[in-house]
């Protein structure tokens, strides 16, 4: 039997002789994977933008709080919890539940730092439905013999933090809670983006964090 041209042409719909898929086909499954990342995290990445740059926003908002810029990736700061899990494992398009996180740092938690403790609590619970979107966790150095008595009752929702075992560990320059201490927020996507210190009002981090649940759809 004579076979013509078309005959010896290999569909690009079917897969290669090897078995695997065509090159049509490994096309389709990538404009595939980026549809379904736009789609969930889309919204994220331009709520982001948006607030940082203040570009499309309709309410005209402007944050309350120092945006850290450039912003930092969680896993600069080096932080794990008690069982040795490093913090940024909870956060990005593989973590299975992500939140906002509003994080205070201190090496001294003196009344300062008390104070952004008490205002973290407070601000979370202002939220109402929206506060299991945001939780909350402390890395502290000193902690005063009062705070630790009464910690369990008044901040047992709080993690704790604390930095993983690697040498030289340090705070990034941009966050240095040995100079002050400070409430650092972190986005869904593992992006220190905000931080407040005593200077700053419940009343500021409230109102920033509704903007940016507004925004966001994701966390």
């Amino acid at each position: 039997m004579t076979m013509t041209m078309a005959d010896r042409m290999p569909d690009p719909h079917s897969p290669d002789a090897s078995g695997g898929p065509s090159p049509a086909q490994i096309r389709r499954g990538r404009r595939t994977a980026l549809l379904l990342f736009l789609v969930g995290f889309g919204p994220m990445l331009l709520a982001s933008l948006m607030y940082y740059t203040g570009w499309l926003n309709p309410t005209g908002h402007t944050n309350r709080g120092t945006l850290v810029q450039p912003v930092i990736p969680v896993q600069t700061l080096g932080l794990e919890d008690a069982s040795g899990t490093p913090l940024a494992q909870r956060f990005g398009p593989r973590a299975a539940d992500p939140q906002w996180l509003l994080l205070v740092a201190a090496t001294d938690c003196g009344e300062p730092c008390q104070e952004l403790l008490y205002l973290a609590r407070q601000v979370n619970i202002a939220l109402g439905k929206n506060a299991n979107r945001v939780g909350r966790a402390a890395a502290l150095g000193q902690v005063p013999a009062p705070l630790s008595e009464r910690w369990d009752r008044e901040y047992r929702l709080m993690e704790r933090l604390v930095p993983a075992a690697t040498p030289a560990w340090r705070w990034p320059e941009a966050i240095d809670p040995s100079r002050a201490p400070r409430l650092l927020l972190i986005d869904p996507m593992g992006n220190v983006m905000m931080q407040y210190g005593p200077e700053h009002s419940g009343k500021d981090m409230l109102e920033d964090l509704k903007h940016l649940l507004k925004l966001s759809r994701f966390g």
